[in-house]
């Protein structure tokens, strides 16, 4: 066989991997989870959680069949000082001890274009159950240093806290709260 039939069949292998359906597990190592939220009405707070699993079934030659399932464990708050996270995790933020996870299930995903999916599905945070649709952005895929695929993603969503329940110090903290989340996958 030629050098450049090899090239070209290497080339084909190479783009039918990324492009058949892949479960991906969420690398917590290499994803981030940020919020961000108004203190006061004088300027943005951002925090961050620690401890975050779940899976990415991603199908780009059928979007439809792409499935996400995301957990964060509430308990891994981290905002640079431990008695607010102390605070965050009881009973007037996450309740960290009765709802241990927030989570995220997909239900319907679609293509917007060749580099974003509009991805509908449930949002579990602080026990309460809503509908959320976001738009999910392919940040690109590859090798990994050991040679494993890799996928990542990125989404930055708004939703009020107080849809959820957490209605503690409304004078003090805005309402609505940004997500950052950043999430590289590897299989």
């Amino acid at each position: 066989m030629s050098a450049f039939r090899t090239a070209a069949l290497a080339t084909v292998l190479v783009a039918a991997s990324v492009h058949a359906e892949d479960t991906f597990a969420i690398d917590p190592v290499h994803s981030t989870a940020l919020f961000r939220i108004n203190h006061m009405g004088v300027s943005n707070f951002y925090g961050r959680f620690d401890d975050l699993s779940g899976t990415i079934a991603y199908n780009p030659a059928d979007i439809g069949k792409t499935s996400i399932s995301y957990s964060i464990k509430a308990d891994s708050v981290d905002t640079h000082f431990e008695k607010r996270d102390q605070h965050l995790k009881g009973p007037d933020f996450f309740d960290a001890k009765k709802f241990d996870s927030i989570t995220f299930k997909s239900t319907a995903v679609k293509a917007v274009d060749d580099k974003t999916m509009e991805v509908t599905g449930n949002l579990t945070l602080h026990g309460v159950t809503k509908p959320l649709t976001v738009k999910v952005v392919h940040v690109g895929d590859g090798k990994g240093q050991a040679g494993e695929q890799r996928i990542g993603f990125e989404t930055t969503f708004d939703i009020k806290r107080s849809d959820f329940g957490m209605t503690f110090m409304p004078d003090m903290l805005g309402d609505e709260v940004s997500i950052i989340l950043s999430t590289e996958g590897k299989k």
